[in-house]
């Protein structure tokens, strides 16, 4: 019987942080689901697809990891994928708090699942795509935060709207 964990995440992009969680959790585990969340209230920069597409492309060609969609409650879809674990990292002291309301919260429905918590490595620690997005909406280096598809994809993004904003500033001086 394969050992199976779910990650979960926005991954608005995935990040080298997400990546480095996913490659130790996937040491422990024969099968890691990277789940995808659509999460509209969280108002991503990319579709759940683009993100998604960045995530399969980010994590390579590793038959021990999948990468889903899911927009359902996430205990549920876990158990329906035959996970035995929910897999989280935690950054801070104040991701503790919310991530273990939830744990218990699941724990409750599906006593079965449990949760686990990793760190992320000592180079990761400071590392969210929010974080990521802000750097790249600036012009700077993401190129050590990011995988390459990744990057890409943020300068495009990044391009497309200093072009936008540029066009829109020199229209108005007119």
């Amino acid at each position: 019987m394969r050992r199976s964990g779910i990650y979960p995440g926005t991954f608005d992009p995935i990040t080298n942080g997400h990546l480095d969680l996913i490659r130790r959790w996937r040491a422990v585990f024969d099968r890691v689901v990277v789940a995808v969340a659509r999460n509209p209230q969280k108002g991503p920069l990319y579709p759940a697809k683009e993100r998604l597409a960045m995530a399969r492309d980010a994590v390579g060609g590793d038959p021990g990891i999948e990468v889903v969609l899911f927009d359902e409650l996430l205990i549920d879809f876990a158990r329906k994928h035959g996970c035995i674990a929910i897999l989280r990292g935690l950054r801070a002291v104040s991701d503790f708090e919310y991530e273990l309301q939830i744990a218990l919260t699941n724990r409750q429905m599906h006593p079965e699942i449990e949760t686990i918590f990793l760190a992320p490595s000592i180079h990761y620690i400071y590392l969210s795509s929010s974080i990521v997005k802000e750097i790249a909406s600036y012009g700077g280096p993401v190129s050590a935060l990011v995988p390459p598809g990744v990057e890409k994809r943020l300068r495009a993004t990044f391009c497309k709207r200093t072009a936008s904003r540029n066009l829109k500033m020199k229209g108005s001086a007119r």
